[in-house]
């Protein structure tokens, strides 16, 4: 029987190394050759009046979108349609993701969803959500511990 010295730190470095190949992976799966379809990205800003929320939507057309809004969250979905091609008309390679999608985002805060508006220019979907005047002015007290 042969003994073997054991290296904790190295047993982690491994499995740090592990893990960070599994993120990589996760997170760029149309290089790993994973199609999870069309998802569109999205970017959320906070300001004392409103909530912006972005939505990348390159080739979609207003009414392919449907979009709902909750006091607390919103709901959007669409489909994303592929022209119909052959290798005989030129297009032999496409990387772009094509079909339908559908997106709940929570929202940090109560929003009055009657007044929200949306406005799509030059592929990108903005949402303006006015904030509830509770959230306006919240004020949260914290108790402090000894």
């Amino acid at each position: 029987m042969a003994l073997v010295h054991w290296q904790p730190f190295r047993e982690l470095e491994d499995m740090q190394r592990d893990m960070n190949r599994l993120f990589d992976n996760l997170s760029t799966p149309q290089r790993r050759g994973i199609d999870l379809g069309f998802v569109p990205a999205v970017e959320l800003e906070d300001t004392a009046d409103h909530y912006f929320l972005h939505l990348e939507l390159p080739g979609l057309n207003p009414e392919d979108v449907n979009l709902e809004v909750t006091a607390d969250s919103v709901s959007i979905s669409g489909e994303r349609r592929s022209k119909t091609r052959s290798e005989d008309q030129g297009m032999t390679r496409s990387e772009f993701h094509y079909g339908k999608f559908q997106r709940v985002i929570p929202l940090p805060g109560r929003i009055n969803n009657q007044d929200a508006k949306a406005d799509y220019q030059q592929g990108v979907l903005t949402i303006t959500l006015p904030k509830a005047e509770e959230e306006k002015h919240k004020v949260v007290k914290v108790q402090v511990n000894a």
